[in-house]
């Protein structure tokens, strides 16, 4: 099959277009045709070699796709070749405690698709059985494949760990990444009030056209600041910050008396500095976030189309794979970057 892939860690420079073995399925597996894959910054970060984990070379990277099944084993059941899928990434033992309870994010060996196993960046795919959806009707495979980790991060974050509810104001940083994007529908979904950060103006409308409220660019105003006047001083429920160093102390100060931050990213460095007065002082919830359950995705397809529905920035082809690494780096996108295999 064809296939990009890299075969020592670098920039996505390394990246390599050519063939590579297809993958053969087990009785519990799916073997998926993929149609379109997105683009995620963990793939850069295990591309650069900081994942804490020796990674298998050579490596088909990425993690987020849709598609449509090639061939099912003999175990499967509820989804035959033919069928259009998304290849939901959470990888868990299945048999465990926390996997049976619904928990199977919390699974001890809980990893993601194209990080310690070949990923989606190839004409084929093979998964668990589990870990395909059917795509609801009304959805592109570009669309379908922008889903699995931001809207299942989101869901959780907002949804199972930060309790949102009709009312609420929610801040939720890097509206213009895909992540943002989804976490815009889904605190709209409940009805709450979001403000979101943006680094240009020419994303301020695109965010407020996905359904944001209050747009700050953080780059000509302070967004602590701005949240304080937005809020007349009342300050957020929720906070969402993925964006790690540079940002979480502020986070912390932009939550009300008895509010939630949330934390899932840290695409500027993952120390921060926080002054434990303003936690414990305020009654604060701090959650971190890995990802969501599948139980979550079963739930949140059901909102696909009408309700939720992912902001595709670009599609590339696989053959231009590079260049669409090269633009997630630059920031200079709204919403899922996209890569087409033919």
């Amino acid at each position: 099959m064809k296939a990009a892939f890299y075969t020592q860690h670098g920039s996505y420079e390394n990246i390599k277009i050519g063939i590579m073995p297809d993958p053969e399925i087990k009785e519990d597996e799916v073997l998926v045709k993929v149609k379109a894959f997105s683009l995620n910054h963990l793939d850069i970060w295990v591309m650069e070699g900081k994942y804490p984990a020796q990674i298998p070379m050579p490596h088909i990277f990425g993690s987020d796709a849709s598609g449509i099944v090639e061939k099912v084993g003999k175990a499967v059941k509820h989804i035959k070749p033919g069928d259009k899928v998304i290849v939901y990434p959470g990888l868990s033992c299945g048999v465990c405690e926390r996997c049976l309870s619904g928990h199977d994010n919390l699974c001890r060996n809980y990893f993601l698709l194209g990080v310690l196993n070949n990923g989606v960046s190839a004409e084929y795919v093979k998964v668990p059985f589990v870990n395909v959806f059917k795509i609801p009707e009304g959805l592109s495979f570009e669309e379908a494949a922008s889903i699995g980790i931001t809207y299942t991060t989101m869901w959780h974050s907002l949804v199972t760990r930060g309790g949102i509810k009709t009312g609420d104001t929610v801040l939720i940083h890097g509206g213009g990444s895909g992540v943002g994007t989804a976490g815009i529908q889904i605190a709209k979904l409940f009805g709450a009030t979001v403000i979101t950060t943006v680094g240009d103006d020419w994303k301020v409308e695109k965010a407020r056209s996905v359904g944001a409220d209050f747009i700050i660019n953080y780059k000509n105003i302070d967004f602590f600041e701005a949240v304080k006047q937005i809020t007349e001083g009342n300050m957020c429920d929720i906070v969402v910050d993925h964006i790690g160093q540079e940002t979480f102390a502020r986070s912390i100060e932009c939550a009300k008396r008895g509010g939630s931050v949330i934390t899932f990213g840290a695409t500027t460095g993952g120390e921060a500095t926080v002054e434990l007065r303003k936690i414990f002082g305020k009654n604060l919830k701090i959650h971190g976030v890995y990802m969501g359950t599948k139980g979550e995705v079963a739930h949140y397809l059901k909102f696909f189309p009408n309700k939720l529905k992912p902001v595709i920035d670009s599609v590339f082809d696989l053959e231009n794979v590079k260049e669409a690494y090269k633009k997630l780096l630059s920031r200079q996108f709204f919403g899922k970057i996209v890569v087409r295999i033919d």
